[in-house]
Parts: structure tokens; sequence; C-alpha cells
């Protein structure tokens, strides 16, 4: 279980990315966070992993305090958790295989991290990763030689690697045309219902939060002004959601 408790995000120039944020998540949820850019929903999935640090308030995963974790233990914890992005982040001069590899370096020795040696059980369980997301044929085709679904698609693959109980996508469809991205879609609602690993996606594209997400949260300045079913999002609350005007941005 992911829980805030009354958390706060305060930045050094004093804005208040987060405000009071009271959210329980089970695990195997499939949740959307939706917003004006700025509202604070990136701040929202990236204390999750401790890549933003909470300034007030609670925030345990299951039962671990995060703010309580550091050196080893945090490295350890991240490993739990997994991360999408928009931009990708693959090496894009190298393999599919290789890239989907690298999900293993942080537990790797010294050596075999610095000379790119993996064994057969971590291929094996590359290969496997790329199947679950319907690109196994393109392990050793070049990253930059893919197209932007297929590229996003190696990355869940990285991240279904590690072996993850939670995932967390920062706009990971926002570059990508409707087709391709209602395709990636489809990749992690199978995930979650499969695997049942606990999914949180931040998303701008109100139509696919309401088509594949049971869950949806609706953030406003920094506050949670809705928190519910997807199916019962209706213009009442995405008024409110979205009404008001864009929000400063962090």
């Amino acid at each position: 279980m992911i829980k805030f408790e009354d958390v706060g995000k305060k930045y050094p120039n004093g804005y208040e990315g987060l405000k009071h944020i009271n959210l329980e998540i089970e695990q195997g949820e499939f949740v959307a966070i939706i917003g004006l850019s700025g509202a604070g929903k990136s701040t929202l999935i990236r204390t999750i992993n401790r890549m933003h640090d909470v300034t007030s308030g609670s925030l345990t995963v299951d039962g671990t305090d995060v703010m309580s974790l550091s050196g080893r233990s945090l490295r350890r914890f991240r490993r739990k958790i997994g991360m999408i992005f928009q931009s990708f982040n693959l090496i894009t001069r190298t393999t599919v295989i290789k890239n989907v590899l690298t999900a293993f370096v942080p537990d790797m020795p010294w050596h075999r991290s610095l000379f790119g040696i993996y064994n057969e059980n971590e291929k094996m369980k590359a290969l496997e990763a790329l199947d679950k997301v319907g690109i196994l044929e393109k392990a050793f085709v070049r990253a930059d030689q893919l197209s932007g679904g297929q590229q996003q698609r190696v990355a869940l693959a990285r991240t279904l690697a590690q072996n993850p109980q939670i995932i967390l996508a920062d706009e990971p469809v926002a570059a990508l045309d409707p087709v391709t991205a209602n395709q990636v879609m489809d990749d992690f609602k199978r995930i979650n219902q499969d695997m049942k690993i606990s999914i949180l996606i931040n998303i701008h594209h109100v139509d696919l939060a309401l088509k594949y997400c049971t869950r949806v949260i609706g953030i406003r300045a920094g506050e949670i002004v809705y928190d519910g079913p997807s199916d019962k999002v209706d213009k009442e609350i995405l008024d409110k959601i979205y009404m008001g005007g864009q929000e400063e941005e962090v």
C-alpha cells in the first residue's frame, strides 16, 4: 500500500507543489492522475520513489517511511519501483536487449557492470520482458531504429525486468500518436491485470485515463479535488479539475 498522510511539498522558491495530500493506493490498482500542467501530477508520483522529497506529512510504501531511507536502503527500495518517462531514456545507439539488460546493473558486481557482462539468467529475463510487451523480435535491433511506440515498449520492458511492485509513469504516451498511445496503454493494462503490479500514470489525455484506468485522481493547484472510479467522472468533475486556468509550472 502507498499511503500519503497530510503530505506537502514546498520548493525552495516557496511554491507549494502539493498541499495536504491524503491518499491510499492498494497493491494492484491502476490509477490515472489528471490535471492541468503544473498542478502537481508529476510531483505526486515522484515523491513515491523519492525523486522529490516531501516537506511535511508522512509517506509510506508497504509500511516503510520513505523519508527515513538513505544510501543503500533507498537504492534497494527504489528497485521495487519502476519509472517510465515521456522521453523513453534509452541508449539509442545500442540494441534493444542491451537497453533492457541495464535494469540489472544496480545489482551486479562492479566488474560485470563495468564491462557489460550479463549472465544467461539475466539475458533470459530480458527476453521474457520484451516478449511481455510484444517486441521480442526487435531484441537485436538498435533502439534508434524503432518507432516512438516501440521505444516506449522497450522502456516498459526494462522496467519489468527489474521485477517491480509499482510502476510510476510520467506522461508515457504524450509524445505518441493516438493509435500508438492506445497500444502502449493496452500494454500497461495487461501488465496491471496479469502481474498485479500497481500502476500510477500521470496523463494529459483524459479519454485514455477514463478508458484504461479504474481509478482517477484529479489534482488542481497541488490539492486533490477528485478521487474515485473512472466511470463516475463527468463534466462537472472535469470542470472542477480543469477550470480556473493554467497553474504555475515548477
